[in-house]
């Protein structure tokens, strides 16, 4: 059985490989050099782990969890991506602990390019998966002191379309409206106008019954005032 140390090798090593330093300070530059970086363009990093992850695709559950982690623990940023890749390759099979290492993830290195991939995908298809714990999850992440898992609990459901907890949604977003913080005014404008392609009018009605960030606002209604400006008063 292939272990977590053998894939981070694997993976460390193809990525070292194909280190582009013409990349490399563009990529730093544009993630506010949060990070160190290969250079390594999302395309490439894809056809790069392709094989490795082909190679490894019957890692048990506890040993993807054990790996994402690992790599995480790496410096260069292109790692922490393939972490991700790794573990959205396991959505539909993560055990009822994998939240636990979510959570980790969320908090190590954080920035908004891992933490919304975590979020979204992986934290959206585990509460799919395990739908009686969104609404605990949810409401102890939106209320701790961690600006990400903050961030986090307002993006569990960005791809939910009609399956969305819309109280819930509606809820998180009360508790957190007045909070000036660019990442999380954004993500209460990235949610909602998410939702607005399912229900723009309940986004509508939403936006006018409650007070909310400027930017939130403004991202909210983005969709519906480039697709239906009509549902909106004049």
């Amino acid at each position: 059985m292939k272990s977590s140390t053998e894939f981070c090798m694997a993976v460390s090593s193809a990525l070292a490989e194909h280190k582009n330093e013409e990349n490399r300070i563009p990529m730093e530059k544009y993630m506010k050099n949060q990070f160190p970086f290969y250079g390594i363009k999302a395309p490439e990093q894809k056809k790069i782990l392709a094989p490795i992850l082909k190679e490894f695709k019957d890692i048990t559950e506890e040993e993807r969890l054990k790996t994402a982690i690992q790599l995480f623990l790496q410096p260069m940023r292109e790692c922490h991506y393939a972490a991700l890749a790794l573990l959205e390759k396991g959505i539909k099979k993560a055990p009822e602990e994998s939240i636990a290492t979510y959570k980790k993830l969320l908090m190590t290195k954080p920035w908004w390019d891992t933490v919304d991939r975590i979020a979204a995908h992986l934290c959206g298809g585990y509460f799919q998966r395990y739908p009686e714990k969104l609404r605990s999850y949810t409401e102890e992440w939106r209320a701790s002191d961690h600006l990400w898992l903050r961030r986090s609990s307002l993006l569990h459901q960005l791809k939910y379309k009609g399956n969305t907890d819309v109280e819930l949604l509606f809820e998180t977003i009360g508790k957190l409206k007045q909070e000036h913080e660019f990442f999380i005014e954004k993500a209460i404008g990235w949610a909602l106008r998410e939702y607005s392609k399912t229900d723009a009018e309940a986004v509508i009605r939403f936006l006018n019954e409650i007070e909310v960030r400027p930017l939130s606002r403004r991202e909210g209604l983005k969709w519906v005032r480039n697709k239906h400006p009509e549902l909106l008063p004049s």
